[in-house]
């Protein structure tokens, strides 16, 4: 009778604050993390990856885990997903839990040059990767953003030639029977300018196109169709690649 009793208290104890024990214990159907660029906080809505996140919010299947960190906290956000993908919280990670892991990771500027560093260290660690998207990648000074490691299935780079401040051009598998590189996507922000609200001086007079590449709508509606094609997937149906 007593074990009974028990056991029956174990839901009620288990939804204490709301039932973030329970949700806790389950495995996020998808685990989506942004980063913003510069200095921008990961809360600003004028900058492209929140805004990105927001949208997705919205298409997104039950239980997918999405956030946008600021670059300089990568390992926040390498902490958060090894926490979500150790599904029975005993602080390792079985071969089981790393295989269900669906991981999307998205960023612009110093911020693109973070996802893909965070791709290499879940890689030491074999937790799989869906796709990485760079939106005009900038690299900081002990940051390497031009290779992506081999547990990345799919990547994309999106980038601007021009100004003080400008993407990497080109990406490349560190195993190409691993990783499928989707594209290099140019775009020119002198032949096809794209309206930008509320940018400082600085930004507007010194790296003009820099700044259009985070806010651009069209660049912006690329990364959100690769983004949810990983995210929503149709038996028999191959993701096409973007138009820029």
């Amino acid at each position: 009778m007593l074990l009974a009793a028990l056991l029956l208290l174990v839901p009620s104890l288990m939804a204490g604050e709301g039932g973030a024990a329970i949700r806790q214990s389950l495995s996020p159907s998808y685990i989506v993390i942004g980063f913003a660029g510069g200095f921008v906080r990961h809360d600003n809505l004028h900058h492209g990856p929140v805004q990105l996140a927001q949208r997705i919010q919205q298409d997104a299947p039950k239980g997918s885990y999405i956030r946008v960190f600021e670059n300089r906290h990568r390992k926040d956000a390498y902490k958060t997903i090894l926490s979500l993908v150790d599904t029975d919280h005993n602080g390792v990670l079985s071969e089981e839990e790393k295989t269900r892991a669906r991981i999307i990771l998205f960023g612009h500027s110093w911020g693109a040059s973070a996802v893909v560093m965070l791709a290499h260290e879940l890689d030491r660690l074999g937790i799989p990767v869906l796709l990485t998207v760079q939106v005009d990648s900038v690299r900081k000074l002990w940051q390497h953003d031009g290779v992506i490691p081999e547990n990345v299935e799919d990547a994309a780079n999106f980038y601007q030639p021009h100004g003080l401040i400008h993407g990497r051009s080109v990406i490349r598998a560190a195993n190409d029977s691993k990783t499928h590189i989707l594209g290099n996507y140019r775009f020119d922000y002198r032949q096809t300018p794209a309206r930008c609200g509320q940018i400082d001086w600085f930004e507007r007079t010194l790296i003009p196109s820099h700044m259009q590449s985070q806010c651009d709508p069209h660049l912006w509606a690329e990364v959100e169709s690769l983004v949810l094609q990983r995210l929503t997937p149709e038996p028999g149906i191959v993701a096409s690649n973007p138009r820029p």
